[in-house]
C-alpha cells in the first residue's frame, strides 16, 4: 500500500520564511536549529543580532536596519520575539511557529540555562553576553502568558493569510518535527 504524504510534508515546499516565536525558555532556538536540519533553511537567532557585547543594545534604527537585512534573504528561519519588529517580520514570513509552553516549563528551562551556561555565552547569543542571574527576566518569563500572549494573538489575527502552527507541548513539537523528517 502506498504511503500518503502528511499535510505538513505537503506544505514543506512552500515553507521558505519561517518565524519562530514564543516565551523565553520555550525552546525557540533549539527548535529553529532542528527545523534547519529538516529543511536546510538558514537560521538567524535574533538574540545574536540584537545584543552587543556586555548586553548593550542597538538603537531602534540600527535594530530595524538589521532586521530588514535579515528578511531580505530568500529563505530563512528567524527565532525570537522582539516586539518592535515582529509585525515587520510577520509581513515577510510565510509561516509562523508559535511555541506556547506553560510558564513552569519556560521558567524551569531558563533556570537550567542559567546554570548550564553560567558566566559563558550561549551558542545562540552574541559574544560577550555571558549568562547571568536576572530576577526581572525570570519574572518576565513567568508573566509572559498573561502579559505577552494576548499581543501575540492580536498580531497573528492581523496576518490570517500566514500558515500558523501553534505548538503547546514537547509532544506537539516532536510530532511536528517527525512529520517534517518523513
Amino acid at each position: 500500500m502506498a504511503r500518503t504524504k502528511s499535510r505538513l510534508a505537503a506544505y514543506l515546499p512552500r515553507m521558505k520564511r519561517v518565524l519562530v516565536i514564543g516565551s523565553c525558555g520555550a525552546g525557540k532556538s533549539t527548535f529553529a536549529r532542528r527545523l534547519h536540519r529538516s529543511t536546510g533553511l538558514k537560521v538567524f537567532h535574533l538574540d545574536r543580532y540584537y545584543h552587543l557585547p556586555n548586553w548593550e543594545q542597538p538603537s531602534d534604527e540600527e535594530w530595524f536596519e538589521t532586521v530588514q537585512e535579515l528578511v531580505k534573504n530568500p529563505e530563512w528561519i528567524i527565532d525570537g520575539n522582539f516586539g518592535g519588529t515582529m509585525e515587520f517580520r510577520m509581513q515577510h514570513c510565510d509561516t509562523v511557529i508559535w511555541l506556547d509552553f506553560p510558564r513552569v516549563v519556560c521558567t524551569w528551562r531558563i533556570l537550567k540555562r542559567m546554570v548550564t551556561y553560567w558566566n559563558r555565552t550561549r551558542p545562540d547569543m552574541a559574544e560577550g553576553c555571558n549568562e547571568r542571574f536576572d530576577w526581572d527576566f525570570l519574572k518576565y518569563v513567568w508573566n509572559f502568558p498573561k502579559d505577552r500572549n494576548p499581543a501575540l494573538e492580536a498580531r497573528l489575527q492581523k496576518f490570517k493569510e500566514k500558515k500558523v502552527f501553534h505548538l503547546r507541548s514537547n509532544g506537539a513539537v516532536e510530532q511536528f518535527l517527525s512529520e517534517l523528517e518523513k
